[in-house]
């Protein structure tokens, strides 16, 4: 490639990467669009591009810079890839059928008042369903109180499910909870109290599809068996927003 060519290669890097700055500064800044992930990403990005162009610069002065921008690459490409195959694995738990269960745990989610908001309905629509089709087995509704939330997320869960038909006597709160990892733990103490034997059971876990993947990890760390009941988000802006970052939040959750 020739000079000319090289110059409006980085030219349009440079051009792509304050383009990603400014979408990724408008998605932060219209936090009620939910896509404030994307937003960081998309400048994540673009910061990656400007490095890839000043490496390119500096790498002509000497082989220090051509070694590094040579690592930065090689780092890239492995990124990518650790991307692909967590992501992989998110995309397979979130379409995979749900199986037959002994017990059903519900993952609590954004209660906007004492309304649910679209991801916890979503959840609690294939909830609904799916204690219908096994009427026999209790259902843990598990979520605390958080910011802006009247009630909790538990109790909400309690009030959509029963305005859906399902026997409040199966319905079993869990009110402490304030993240996956406590869903589990705290919803495992209430089967035992209520008679159960939960490491003994087949759970199925309720929660949006692309958080299966590592709700089931986290479960396996309480013991448990799970199977995943996922509960698309109708969006699909968010629900690929969401899919995204699903495998960033993979990372944290192997690291911990």
């Amino acid at each position: 490639m020739n000079y000319t060519g090289k110059q409006s290669l980085l030219n349009k890097r440079i051009l792509l990467a304050a383009v990603l700055i400014v979408v990724g500064a408008v998605c932060i800044a219209l936090r009620f669009f939910g896509m404030r992930f994307t937003g960081f990403l998309c400048i994540g990005v673009a910061v990656l591009l400007l490095i890839s162009v000043l490496l390119g610069r500096l790498a002509k002065a000497n082989k220090f810079w051509l070694w590094l921008k040579r690592l930065f690459y090689a780092g890239v490409v492995v990124g990518v890839l650790g991307f692909c195959v967590l992501e992989g694995q998110v995309l397979y738990a979130g379409h995979s059928a749900p199986k037959e269960a002994d017990a059903v745990i519900v993952l609590g989610a954004g209660v906007n008042g004492t309304q649910p908001s679209l991801a916890l309905q979503s959840r609690l629509d294939a909830a609904a369903s799916y204690a219908k089709e096994y009427p026999e087995i209790p259902i843990v509704l598990s979520g605390g109180q958080g910011y802006g939330e009247e009630i909790t997320e538990a109790e909400c869960m309690r009030r959509y499910l029963a305005n859906a038909g399902i026997d409040e006597k199966r319905l079993l709160l869990e009110e402490k909870a304030t993240d996956t990892a406590e869903n589990f733990r705290y919803s495992k103490e209430i089967l035992k109290e209520c008679g159960y034997a939960p490491q003994e059971m087949t759970i199925a876990v309720v929660s949006n599809d692309f958080h299966l993947f590592r709700a089931g990890l986290l479960a396996r760390r309480e013991g448990l068996t799970v199977t995943g009941v996922g509960a698309p988000i109708p969006w699909l802006h968010l629900e690929i927003n969401y899919y995204v970052r699903e495998a960033f939040a993979l990372v944290k959750t192997y690291l911990s």
